[in-house]
């Protein structure tokens, strides 16, 4: 069971980096911002949801 979860983990962690990547390249064009924002994966895609028009917040 441990390991499962861990292995759970590591594509969640994967998931969100290549979220992030994906949101960060159609923002800025950018493979810099691009590989940033995939090092900080979920942080910037919780901020993407809050800030964009649209967004959590509305």
């Amino acid at each position: 069971m441990i390991e499962r979860g861990g292995e759970v983990a590591k594509v969640g962690i994967g998931m969100g980096s290549a979220i992030a990547i994906a949101i960060s390249w159609t923002k800025n064009q950018s493979i810099l911002w691009a590989i940033f924002h995939g090092f900080i994966s979920w942080i910037y895609v919780i901020y993407h949801a809050f800030t964009r028009p649209g967004g959590l917040m509305g």
